[in-house]
């Protein structure tokens, strides 16, 4: 615990030591502990800013308002334009580095508006090995990731966030809803507007960790294991069918994997 202590007074200062930032504000774990560390250290020199496009979910650009307000960080929303990137649209594996390219372009031209802010975000020591070619985008683009370089990790955003009261600190991962559509296939308004419809159906059906994986015409709902009996439940189960089904979907499939990161990813299991 100590040096959680430790760890935490020195992100107050680190934070402190850039006199005014811009926090990428989504509403998730990470920058919604930043955010609230930010506005400890810097005061109103700390501001939240979240993007709004298709790719954000309504229940989500809502939760980061009620989080801002919470924090009592100043707060705005600024709409980003990655639709109109045609290397957006295709969906190529980079596909999240136009994203963010867009963003914190915006950001930063905000941040240069207000005198030199520094923009920093929410990426922690766990997504150092993954696959994220956001972090290309944030470095041309001078984005400060505290968390990352004092060593974080997402369990220890978790503890301290819960130590804050911060209700997020047990809140599921969270993506944008291009992440629901598989590579190469065109990210769309409608497919966009389709996947999140649908999540929020599940979620207000019961289930709290769920992606609906867009495959066509094909729903395919991936929740968290433990929540896979409740989906099986012959009741909720027909609810949850009815409702994909007027949403578009002709097939609703139930993974029961269940809810893995970048499942869509995944490829064939070689032969044991």
């Amino acid at each position: 615990m100590d040096s959680l202590v430790t760890k935490r007074a020195a992100l107050v200062d680190e934070i402190r030591s850039f006199e005014r930032v811009i926090v990428a504000f989504s509403g998730g774990v990470d920058s919604t502990f930043v955010a609230a560390v930010a506005r400890e250290a810097l005061g109103d020199d700390a501001r939240a800013i979240t993007g709004l496009s298709p790719s954000v979910a309504v229940a989500e650009r809502d939760e980061a308002a009620r989080l801002a307000g919470l924090i009592g960080i100043r707060h705005e929303f600024v709409d980003t334009h990655e639709m109109e990137n045609p290397e957006y649209v295709a969906n190529s594996p980079l596909r999240c580095f136009h994203c963010k390219d867009e963003l914190f372009g915006v950001l930063g031209a905000i941040a240069a508006r207000a005198g030199g802010a520094v923009v920093v975000d929410g990426t922690n020591a766990d997504d150092a090995g993954d696959f994220r070619p956001g972090r290309h985008a944030a470095a041309l683009h001078g984005v400060r990731s505290p968390l990352l370089e004092l060593g974080f990790s997402k369990a220890e955003i978790r503890e301290l966030s819960r130590e804050m009261g911060l209700p997020t600190w047990d809140k599921p991962a969270m993506a944008c809803l291009a992440s629901r559509i598989p590579h190469g296939s065109p990210v769309t308004v409608e497919a966009l507007d389709q996947v999140g419809a649908a999540e929020a159906a599940l979620r207000a059906l019961g289930l709290r960790q769920v992606r609906v994986r867009h495959h066509g015409e094909t729903a395919r709902i991936e929740t968290a294991p433990e929540e896979i009996p409740l989906a099986l439940e012959e009741g909720r189960r027909q609810a949850m069918v009815a409702r994909l089904r007027n949403l578009g979907f002709k097939h609703v499939a139930l993974d029961l994997d269940g809810y893995r990161q970048g499942s869509l990813n995944e490829g064939p299991s070689p032969p044991s």
